[in-house]
């Protein structure tokens, strides 16, 4: 069986893709990635690095610092308040990062090709399509 990559973000959605990716793929077949792209919530990284190593699967953690210099988003953008709510042209949360997933899955795709990872695993939450 071909080995798969999670993108691991440290939250609930991505954790239970990992574990279901462990379910599906076998141990020693998944691999996680992590993406620094300069959240506000470092936590993230704390808790995508201790579940990679509670479930047993390498743990990649790759820098886009990119997203701070587009602005617009409470998690990238020191300005903005997490608490600031929901935009009222828009309807979205302040958090909202624009194309992040999207982005993401190019790095995951882009860092899995010369492994021979040709599946990619990911949680996302409806926000995440908004816009």
């Amino acid at each position: 069986m071909n080995p798969a990559l999670v993108v691991l973000s440290g939250g609930q959605d991505s954790t239970t893709c990992l574990y279901w990716a462990l379910n599906r793929f076998g141990a020693g077949q998944v691999e996680a990635i992590t993406f620094d792209y300069g959240q506000r919530h470092r936590i993230e990284l704390d808790c995508a690095a201790r579940i990679a190593a509670r479930a047993g699967v390498p743990h990649a953690v790759l820098p886009i610092d990119t997203f701070a210099a587009l602005g617009g988003s409470a998690l990238t953008d020191p300005g903005i308040t997490v608490q600031a709510g929901v935009d009222a042209r828009t309807q979205l949360p302040a958090t909202f990062v624009p194309g992040r997933n999207l982005i993401f899955l190019t790095f995951a795709a882009a860092f899995a090709y010369p492994r021979g990872i040709h599946d990619l695993v990911t949680g996302v939450a409806q926000t995440d399509y908004s816009g």
